[in-house]
């Protein structure tokens, strides 16, 4: 049995077996379908709604990618600067974590007020919820540089910009992925808060039609949605970094 077959039929299998009993528990105990719809019942309305929520998750992937980039870039433009300057880390780094304290669906409301309702204002959420876990693995990764090559750079005559784009940034690459990867499971939920509190199309914004209608079937079909987006934008990422980080001895 190859390699990669052991390691993905278990999770399969039981996700099937969790089918089977959901199924099996709605039908035995007679539960109401606006309580907890089988999964035929969710399989049959996400036929039914195809088109709508194709039109609605066209939407949230697009606003979704837009604001994943934008906080993935702010991220590592953050973790390089404090890097680079160690005053600004010292002062600035707790702040950071600080800002995390803070409820990004609190905060959601205010950048409508502030900034409208157009595109700005979703964006800065999803950047909000994807700069933090990447600019603190990039920094993570940038510390933990090979001295020994380091030192063999200095005694080469290397100045402190090539040492940071020859050395220390590709050796930090494998923790970069990992919180581009965090990041990228992060931004679909930003964009889901972001239409939650001012959209007129989207998952989240057909989330919160469905949930004044009572349709909890077209609620869970939103919710399988959103797992295969956040799902397949990380393992986009995840061979993204097989195909960048090479060098990186491969785990057993």
């Amino acid at each position: 049995m190859p390699a990669y077959f052991k390691s993905v039929w278990p999770p399969i299998v039981a996700v099937i077996l969790f089918i089977a009993i959901w199924q099996g528990a709605v039908s035995l105990f007679h539960i109401e379908k606006w309580m907890l719809p089988a999964p035929s019942d969710i399989a049959r309305e996400a036929a039914t709604q195809a088109e709508r929520l194709g039109m609605h998750a066209s939407a949230t992937i697009q606003l979704t990618l837009i604001g994943f980039a934008a906080g993935t870039a702010v991220g590592l433009l953050i973790a390089m600067v404090l890097h680079l300057v160690p005053f600004l880390k010292s002062a600035l780094y707790p702040l950071l974590i600080l800002s995390q304290n803070i409820p990004t669906i609190a905060l959601a409301p205010l950048l409508l007020i502030w900034f409208g309702f157009g595109l700005l204002p979703k964006l800065i959420t999803i950047i909000l919820v994807c700069f933090f876990p990447v600019a603190v693995a990039a920094m993570d990764g940038l510390t933990r540089t090979d001295a020994a090559m380091m030192n063999y750079m200095r005694m080469a005559g290397a100045k402190r910009h090539q040492i940071f784009w020859k050395l220390e940034l590709p050796h930090a690459l494998p923790s970069v992925f990992s919180g581009v990867k965090i990041a990228a499971t992060y931004s679909v939920m930003g964009a889901i808060i972001a239409e939650w509190i001012g959209a007129d199309k989207g998952i989240g914004y057909y989330m919160m039609l469905q949930k004044s209608a009572y349709r909890t079937d077209r609620l869970f079909v939103a919710i399988m949605i959103i797992v295969a987006l956040s799902l397949l934008l990380f393992l986009f990422i995840a061979l993204l970094e097989k195909l960048l980080v090479r060098w990186r001895p491969q785990r057993r």
